[in-house]
């Protein structure tokens, strides 16, 4: 049996990687592919425990406590959820992996980016640290982006990151785009249409089917 495939839909708050991974899954169904998805840090009971903590603006912490949150949940997820499905054949669908460590604690807390490597290594392994696909979605207007997480509905805390002032927010922004670029992934518009979206990451999945 073929061992599953690894894909990672990432980008800032508010771009559409929930909604991207869902329809991924929907055409890969149409194509007799099995997948599972997770969205981290959420995916699990002890993930969901945590994801409670890192988004509960009310408690105050630092990069480095933000990284061990993350990579715990990341542990957790990526042991008990995604290995498995992957051994038997199934495609692992991702809203955010490291990638979003890099970008939120390293360029927006200043956390150094080897550590948040080092540390993202020693609590999952090669194949989580390379996925087999991964697509930075990028959204240009930033009170578009706004607008679309308020549609959510307000949090019962104020949200750690979303919380944080728009220069933190250009920082992620920028952050995104660099990582796409120094690790030569693809860039898809979050500006265009949701189907537009889906059909132009398919357009990058295609040739790992």
């Amino acid at each position: 049996m073929k061992t599953g495939k690894y894909v990672v839909i990432e980008g800032h708050d508010g771009t559409g990687k929930s909604t991207q991974v869902s329809l991924i899954r929907q055409r890969l169904l149409q194509h007799d592919v099995e997948s599972i998805e997770f969205h981290e840090p959420a995916g699990s009971p002890i993930a969901d425990a945590i994801r409670n903590v890192i988004k509960d603006g009310n408690l105050e912490r630092d990069a480095t406590t933000n990284l061990f949150l993350f990579s715990a949940a990341r542990h957790e997820i990526w042991k008990t959820q995604a290995l498995p499905a992957l051994e038997l054949g199934k495609w692992v669908i991702a809203s955010r992996n490291y990638y979003s460590s890099l970008a939120y604690q390293g360029y927006g807390e200043g956390l150094g980016l080897d550590i948040i490597e080092n540390v993202t290594y020693q609590a999952t392994d090669e194949r989580y640290m390379n996925p087999d696909i991964a697509i930075i979605l990028d959204l240009d207007n930033e009170s578009e982006r706004v607008k679309r997480i308020n549609i959510r509905g307000e949090l019962k805390n104020p949200d750690t990151f979303e919380s944080k002032d728009d220069i933190f927010q250009v920082r992620v922004k920028e952050a995104y785009l660099d990582i796409a670029k120094k690790r030569e992934k693809p860039i898809v518009s979050a500006s265009q249409t949701i189907e537009k979206m889906t059909d132009e990451i398919w357009e990058y999945i295609l040739p790992h089917m």
